[in-house]
């Protein structure tokens, strides 16, 4: 027994090192196993996305944005280019608060910036933009160089060149051009599908948002490779941004500028001038106005976002696109509904007086006496009201609807801006038994007090300076409706799909036509009676404005009288007065500027 003892403690020494080249195997495999496995994730299942990491470590993308289009006049002027500004930009998430002081510091000593300047900028709040905030603008070319000799040196600076939007006549016409913003956040979520960037800029109001698609171009780029400083190696390819397309106005320089003076004495108002044969509009002014060059400054204070955006005199806002009381403009759209419907012939005469009562109230003739009896040729001429609540009242509201629409009424007109347009509003006896759009139907009946104030363009009508123009139109050019547009592009505006005959008989047309050029002859509208001006025919306006404003001032026109080639609209909004007082002069300066222009 004593002997087997040796024997059975080297068996079970032999056993353990039997065991040891099983676990150490073990081991190594299970090791190896959990290296290939990761290798094959890290290379095959993760590979491409390392691989990307690697490579964007080693090369840098510089995107080039797009130059935009310009915006033209009519004969080739530029109204809207662009510059390129080179700025300072510092990248938050490389800089903290303590590393700050030292890169100030270097800045403002290379580039001779202030350090005061530099915190302040550094400091503000963080924007929507907040992967980078702008320390210095319009840096100059010595500046630029300095940066970029340095550039190694400034981590988390950066020197990069906008593209901005540059308006040379500032704030002319700036209703139709309209500015670009730089693109939000939110938008960027959107329009990246479409090829923006989150520095891009994109329209906002006016052709630059109506044409954004045309006016935008393609950005491009360059792939840079770079080491392990940051340090540029080589160019490893680019492709070239593609400019916008330019874009080319029906707005003749020379008739703007003459609306923008002759609004230049008025608080508020609006003018439009309109070739009424193929609808091009001329000129397009609006008062209060802004200067689109403020969207293209990299630094703005609260306060004067304020001044722009929450002013109660709303400088962004096209006058001549939004819907105002027409007063006695409209009076021939009562005389068309006389006549169309037959009860009010063209040679119809009818007594005029002090006043006529209708519901419970007695509605005056504005001289408080009348003009004997009358027909439409002189009612237009003297402006009676007592003639046209006859009228109106005696064919109702569904009539004079109706002609109103024919004339392009209660409706957008198809101008490329109509998103900022109003469509105004023709009351009439369906609409007030619906609740006139703001009461519960059935309680807000038509009343006869409603069709005597719609009868001369009073209280339950608003329509716009744009609306007013293509309605005397008609009366220019032998009675087509046609469509206000702000860019030819190649479309023959005279083709039926854009010029339509208005349901109207000739009669009509040329008793309308008589009694507006009596009114330049013989009536308030005298003054245009001028040897330098040719014929012109128009009617003046004088309206009490609904909203509970001082009266607005009218007046529309076109000349020459025997061959329609420009209407002109003037308004003067809460002006009182009379529009023979204050829009006419209007129109004149227009009118005298189109003279001096040998064709359109």
């Amino acid at each position: 027994m004593a002997e087997n003892a040796p024997i059975r403690n080297l068996n079970r020494r032999n056993s353990g090192v039997n065991y040891q080249p099983r676990l150490l195997f073990s081991l190594i495999l299970i090791c190896s196993s959990t290296m290939a496995i990761r290798l094959f994730w890290l290379q095959i299942i993760q590979g491409s996305r390392y691989k990307n990491l690697a490579e964007e470590n080693r090369i840098r993308l510089v995107a080039r944005s797009p130059m935009r289009g310009r915006l033209l006049a009519r004969n080739g002027e530029t109204l809207a280019t662009n510059k390129i500004s080179y700025n300072l930009y510092l990248q938050p998430r490389l800089v903290t608060k303590d590393s700050w002081p030292a890169l100030r510091d270097r800045l403002s000593e290379l580039l001779n910036i202030s350090k005061e300047v530099l915190d302040v900028r550094f400091n503000q709040p963080p924007s929507e933009t907040v992967y980078r905030v702008i320390l210095a603008t319009d840096l100059t070319s010595q500046q630029v160089l300095r940066f970029k000799e340095n550039a190694t040196l400034l981590k988390g600076a950066q020197v990069d060149g906008d593209v901005l939007r540059q308006y040379p006549y500032g704030t002319l016409a700036a209703h139709v051009l309209g500015y670009t913003q730089p693109i939000t956040k939110n938008e960027y979520e959107i329009l990246s599908k479409r090829g923006y960037k989150l520095q891009d800029r994109i329209g906002r109001i006016g052709v630059e948002a109506a044409f954004e698609e045309h006016l935008r171009g393609e950005w491009g780029g360059q792939m840079l490779e770079v080491n392990a400083l940051g340090t540029v190696q080589r160019s490893l390819g680019q492709k070239q941004s593609v400019p916008g397309k330019d874009l080319a106005l029906t707005i003749d320089l020379k008739l703007q500028i003459a609306a923008e003076k002759a609004l230049s004495n008025k608080s508020a108002g609006a003018i439009v001038a309109l070739n009424p044969n193929t609808g091009a509009v001329l000129a397009m002014a609006s008062k209060p106005v802004f200067n689109p060059n403020f969207f293209s400054r990299a630094f703005t204070t609260q306060k004067e976002y304020d001044q722009l955006f929450a002013s109660s005199r709303k400088p962004l806002f096209n006058r001549a696109l939004n819907a105002y009381d027409p007063g006695s403009t409209w009076k021939p759209v009562t005389a068309m509904a006389g006549m169309e419907t037959g009860k009010f012939p063209p040679n119809i005469l009818l007594k005029t007086q002090g006043c006529i009562t209708y519901g419970g109230h007695c509605f005056p003739e504005y001289n408080r006496r009348g003009f004997g009896k009358i027909g439409y040729e002189d009612a237009l001429s003297f402006s009676s009201n007592t003639f046209f609540y006859q009228i109106g009242v005696g064919v109702g509201s569904n009539a004079l609807y109706a002609a109103a629409k024919e004339l392009g009424f209660d409706a957008l007109t198809g101008i490329e801006i109509g998103y900022e347009e109003s469509k105004g509003l023709v009351g009439h006896q369906e609409w007030a038994e619906k609740g006139r759009g703001w009461a519960e139907p059935g309680t807000t009946p038509w009343i006869p007090e409603d069709i005597a104030s719609a009868s001369i363009g009073q209280s339950v009508v608003l329509i716009t300076p744009l609306q007013l123009a293509r309605a005397y139109a008609v009366f220019a050019n032998g009675g087509y409706l046609v469509t206000p547009h702000l860019v030819d592009g190649g479309i023959d505006w005279s083709s039926s799909k854009y010029r339509t005959k208005v349901n109207m008989k000739e009669t009509t047309l040329e008793t309308l036509r008589r009694g507006l050029r009596k009114v330049v002859e013989y009536g308030t509208g005298a003054p245009l009676n001028l040897p330098h001006l040719p014929p012109v025919a128009g009617k003046s306006g004088t309206a009490e404005d609904s909203s509970g404003g001082r009266d607005h001032a009218w007046f529309a026109c076109f000349a020459p009288y025997d061959s329609g080639q420009i209407v002109v609209v003037a308004f003067a909004q809460n002006t009182p007065g009379g529009g023979s007082v204050h829009a006419l002069p209007m129109a004149r300066q227009v009118l005298e500027a189109w003279k001096t222009i040998d064709s359109i």
